[in-house]
């Protein structure tokens, strides 16, 4: 049983620093596309911060605002 504990423990491991990466390139691609509201964009982008933030990432107020106001 404790083997299948360790397995499960490291795949779930595997699943959140895969999720992290993604997240991360999402954020670090992050533009506003042709055709997109501002309403759209700021729930993506809101989005991407919130889950990265849930998986330990942290911002700074001055970073977010540069993202956003650089991409828009």
């Amino acid at each position: 049983m404790w083997d299948s504990f360790e397995v499960t423990h490291e795949w779930a491991n595997d699943v959140k620093r895969s999720r992290n990466h993604t997240l991360i390139q999402e954020y670090e691609m992050f533009r506003m596309l042709k055709g997109e509201t501002i309403v759209e964009v700021q729930k993506w982008f809101t989005h991407i911060i919130n889950h990265l933030m849930s998986l330990g990432k942290t911002f700074d107020k001055e970073e977010l605002n540069i993202k956003v106001h650089c991409h828009i």
